[in-house]
């Protein structure tokens, strides 16, 4: 670990970030002890607020993001009760926002990469690059390269190719062999594009040693977004067979990498039957590491939407179909997943004292809700039912919106994808305790460096 790292272990829970401010009138005092969503809502509805002074200005029909870091801290407490034996590598590919990147560093997490991109930008916040795992199978050249003059320690491999050129371009790079492993469940299958066959995996150590090459563990992925415990247990297995073939070549097989695909939603009973399968099948001394990405980052982003458009049902469509809700953001935008994953999105009226009209009719509406492009696929839900009417104007919020979504968005139709982030850390310190930086010092020591 870095040294900028090591004298900042404990810099989160000491920052103060200003003396003497308010939020929409209430003191610094009650900011810092107000709960998760009601700080956010407040920081929206100020954000609102301040854009209602000028509604001519651009930025008045752009959405925003507000970030929470109390969520990650959350998600990583939550980790180190349910999986600490196994270090977290978290994939920046999920979403790269330095501020995140960094408060990960300062809690001891590591870091997945794809690319020299991603590396460099972990490096670049002054992590140790024995931190990283450069976490591909089927890479460039130069990405390989500049790896290993990094000091990046460790990547995967899942052919022959491969491994001819990591001989020819990184020999010094330790390996592991990435094998497949597939959950049907998942919200995006991994295995149809990476993964050895486990008829191929002797093979592929054979070449190794014959290359000369340092393999010293194996890798797997069932998936982002998994929800069948069976096919974790089954990886775990399946990698058991493939140490055993390494050691009888004569490699020092002790890393195990469990990739990612965990979810928020059911991350506690995944987490046991993971912990089960490893604890059955390898020995106390096998170092394990992860790769989560969405079960950190999916909660610490709340994005904000303004209603640019409406179109009420008229005629026989009133009869069969819903009014449509146009918003400023959309599947070019933040809302990927709509499509990628067919995640239902639930979007949250967002009542406000500025709105130009305040009469609307009551009772449940249903609606479409649509982007700004002139896709006709840009749709981020189908139907979506609202406690009133919805108006031209009213803002709506959408929760969880931190995973694969800036990450993906495009400039599509010339809308931007530049997003304004408000950081709830600018209002309220996020919060670090000692006695779970403790515990994150302890994993750390234990992991895969």
């Amino acid at each position: 670990m870095g040294e900028d790292l090591n004298n900042n272990l404990t810099g989160v829970e000491d920052e103060v970030h200003g003396t003497g401010w308010t939020l929409g009138g209430i003191p610094k005092m009650m900011v810092t002890d107000m709960a998760s969503d009601a700080l956010v809502d407040s920081i929206i509805t100020e954000r609102i607020r301040k854009l209602d002074q000028n509604p001519v200005d651009i930025q008045h029909d752009l959405p925003f993001l507000v970030a929470d870091t109390r969520r990650i801290f959350q998600q990583h407490e939550r980790w180190l009760q349910c999986l600490p034996n196994i270090a977290p590598f978290y994939a920046v590919k999920c979403n790269s926002n330095i501020r995140l990147l960094r408060y990960l560093a300062r809690l001891g997490v590591g870091f997945d990469c794809a690319s020299w991109g991603e590396m460099k930008l972990v490096l670049n916040l002054g992590v140790d690059p024995s931190r990283i795992i450069f976490a591909h199978p089927c890479k460039a050249v130069s990405a390989l390269q500049m790896a290993s003059r990094s000091g990046v320690p460790r990547t995967t491999f899942d052919n022959v190719d491969e491994l001819e050129k990591i001989k020819d371009n990184a020999p010094n790079l330790r390996l592991l062999l990435r094998i497949f492993a597939d959950d049907d469940t998942a919200l995006v299958s991994l295995g149809n594009k990476f993964g050895a066959p486990l008829d191929t995996t002797k093979a592929l150590l054979l070449k190794a040693k014959d290359l000369g090459l340092v393999v010293d563990g194996v890798s797997f992925h069932v998936g982002s977004g998994a929800s069948n415990a069976d096919t974790f247990v089954t990886a775990v297995q399946n990698a058991k067979h493939v140490f055993q073939q390494g050691k009888q070549l004569g490699f020092d097989m002790h890393v195990l990498d469990v990739g990612g695909g965990f979810q928020d939603s059911n991350f506690e009973p995944m987490a046991l039957s993971l912990q089960r399968a490893i604890e059955k099948e390898f020995p106390p001394s096998t170092q394990v590491m992860a790769e989560p990405g969405r079960y950190y980052a999916r909660s610490f982003y709340t994005a904000a939407c303004k209603v640019v458009a409406r179109r009420k049902q008229i005629g026989q469509d009133k009869l069969s179909q819903s009014d449509m809700l146009y918003l400023n953001d959309g599947i070019y935008g933040c809302f990927m997943n709509a499509v990628a994953e067919n995640e239902i999105y639930r979007p949250i009226l967002f009542k406000q004292e500025t709105t130009s009209s305040t009469e609307r009719e009551a009772g449940e509406h249903r609606y479409s809700v649509w982007g700004p492009t002139c896709d006709g696929l840009d749709c981020i839900a189908k139907e979506a039912t609202m406690g009133c009417e919805v108006k031209v104007g009213d803002w709506v919020k959408f929760e969880n919106m931190g995973a694969y979504t800036t990450a993906t968005s495009t400039q599509f139709n010339g809308f931007p994808n530049r997003y304004d982030i408000i950081y709830v850390d600018d209002h309220s310190p996020p919060r670090c305790d000692r006695e779970v930086m403790a515990s994150t010092k302890r994993i750390r020591s234990e992991a895969v460096l």
